[in-house]
């Protein structure tokens, strides 16, 4: 089994920080694909739309989606994740929900919401940590 390290150049270079933001391994007809947790940031680490936890959450789920297609599979595939939230803005539910409808429509993924003392920047509102995504994988499916 080979394990495939990546930093894809549409979202931050994680690699001088010390961490992949995607790692996969093929098992046998199965492709597990495991996430770093996301935040808002760009390729350029500035916090994508207006800061907020709406836009937050969205670009978070995007960077999720960005990073899945480098691995072959869709944001579709995911199948539970956590919610880590800022805990000065855990009572903006919301905005979480709005930007959970604005991606998933009428159907998300199991999730646990996490409240948080703070996260890795003081810009940081939000960050989504998916499930391993487990699909469907041969050499012919690529």
């Amino acid at each position: 089994m080979r394990t495939t390290r990546l930093n894809p150049p549409d979202l931050f270079d994680s690699g001088p920080t010390g961490f992949s933001q995607v790692v996969w391994r093929d098992e046998g007809p199965w492709r597990r694909i495991h996430l770093s947790g996301q935040v808002a940031w760009g390729p350029d680490r500035k916090v994508a739309g207006d800061g907020g936890v709406e836009s937050q959450v969205i670009a978070s789920l995007r960077n999720i989606e960005r990073a899945l297609r480098h691995a072959g599979a869709r944001l579709a595939d995911v199948m539970g994740m956590r919610i880590y939230i800022v805990e000065s803005r855990i009572g903006e539910h919301q905005a979480v929900t709005r930007g959970l409808k604005a991606v998933f429509g009428d159907a998300p993924p199991a999730s646990t919401w996490v409240g948080v003392p703070c996260l890795a920047s003081p810009d940081f509102l939000v960050e989504i940590e998916p499930d391993p995504v487990i699909i469907p994988w041969t050499p012919e499916s690529r």
